[in-house]
């Protein structure tokens, strides 16, 4: 089950790859940059495209290390985001209140009110962790060192794979 569950929102793994190449563009009400700081601010209906990858939020802070690597954190009423996947028509759509992305570890993380949708399924939780180089996932009822809510749950839904008239799964697209 654990592995069905993984396997539901592995879209993000699968990702075009040829969305990191490109450009990236940022939509704003306001931008404030601190270049000593090396922290920029966008506030206001924020839009992130890169490729085929499209962000949404109220609010992104980027700031970047001595070594180049930046870290995103978003929030949102809700943030919200949808990239294609390398196969035709498939896409993932996601959704928290609260992203960060480290391009150092390539760690995304979703906070309350996280779900990932793909056409494999869906995951939803208060947390979730997507290690995109090890293409490990994390999901939990409470974000990490927080204390449940009762009734708390994550919850997977994985849609069965089409098979042919020979009973066989049929091959991707």
């Amino acid at each position: 089950l654990l592995l069905a569950g993984a396997v539901a929102a592995a879209g993000a793994a699968h990702a075009e790859k040829g969305d990191r190449e490109k450009e990236i563009q940022v939509l704003a009400d306001r931008l404030s940059a601190d270049d000593a700081k090396k922290e920029a601010v966008y506030e206001g209906n924020v839009v992130v495209t890169q490729g085929t990858m499209r962000i949404t939020s109220a609010r992104i802070v980027v700031r970047e290390d001595p070594e180049g690597y930046r870290t995103y954190i978003a929030t949102g009423t809700p943030v919200t985001f949808r990239q294609k996947r390398d196969k035709p028509d498939d896409w993932i759509d996601g959704s928290a209140q609260r992203a960060e992305f480290d391009d150092r570890n390539d760690l995304l993380r979703l906070y309350t009110g996280a779900l990932l949708k793909s056409s494999q399924g869906e995951l939803a939780g208060d947390f979730i962790s997507y290690d995109r180089a090890k293409e490990y996932f994390e999901v939990t009822g409470a974000a990490p060192g927080a204390p449940a809510a009762a009734g708390s749950r994550v919850k997977a839904t994985i849609i069965p794979q089409k098979k042919g008239e020979d009973g066989k799964p049929l091959p991707p697209l």
